[in-house]
């Protein structure tokens, strides 16, 4: 292989490691309904915030992203890994934190976390521990997530998004059913994430994202990508 071509080929590897999210030409329907279409994305560390209207398909493409809803075309790529032609590693670099937190409901808070700890090879302390303290759920690690209420079923998946180092953390409405008191430390963990993985999430409030110094985005900037 020529010099040029070996050093653009490095030159590619390199910025390929870096880009933790990606995504091209993802389309979704629902029968005669096109939700999105021809939607392009790639970001390193950071918090990037999806900022649209109501309606507008934020958590249909959050869904897509995170594995659990197949996209009608394009592909996703996490951590360098393809959903579409392998998604058990693509999945193993994920965190996904959907609005209503209520996947497990007969399982507990604490249970859900040791899964996570033991699928993603972690202990459940350091930043996950500091969050288990400052969202006072040390009351409620024995209640079933349909025991739960609703801001309290987040706050344990936002604790298990702590665990690990998964490259890439998606959450939809962040904020929607927590406490004023949370709030700061949600904003400490988008912040501290932030500085090595990407956090990508859609919220109404504006504030919440400016806050976590998340660029704000919208699905016309998504197909002005492409």
């Amino acid at each position: 292989m020529p010099l040029i071509a070996r050093a653009a080929r490095r030159a590619l590897n390199r910025l390929s490691s870096r880009v933790m999210l990606r995504f091209e030409h993802l389309c979704k329907r629902y029968g005669d309904h096109t939700v999105f279409q021809d939607l392009h994305y790639q970001t390193d560390a950071g918090c990037v915030a999806l900022n649209d209207e109501m309606g507008s398909g934020k958590s249909t493409l959050l869904a897509v992203l995170a594995g659990e809803s197949a996209p009608d075309a394009g592909d996703v790529w996490i951590g360098g890994h393809s959903l579409r032609i392998d998604p058990e590693r693509a999945k193993q670099r994920l965190a996904y934190v959907p609005e209503d937190c209520i996947t497990y409901p007969t399982q507990t808070g604490q249970a859900y976390l040791e899964r996570v700890a033991a699928a993603r090879h972690a202990p459940l302390d350091g930043l996950a521990g500091d969050l288990i303290e400052r969202f006072g759920l040390a009351a409620h690690r024995d209640k079933r997530f349909e025991q739960m209420s609703f801001g309290t079923r987040k706050k344990f998946f936002l604790t298990a998004a702590a665990i690990g180092k998964p490259a890439v953390v998606i959450v939809d409405e962040p904020t929607a059913g927590l406490e004023a008191a949370a709030r700061p430390a949600l904003i400490d963990l988008f912040r501290a994430l932030g500085r090595q993985q990407t956090v990508f999430f859609c919220s109404y409030d504006t504030a919440f994202s400016d806050a976590c110094a998340a660029k704000a985005i919208r699905f016309a900037d998504l197909r002005k990508a492409g």
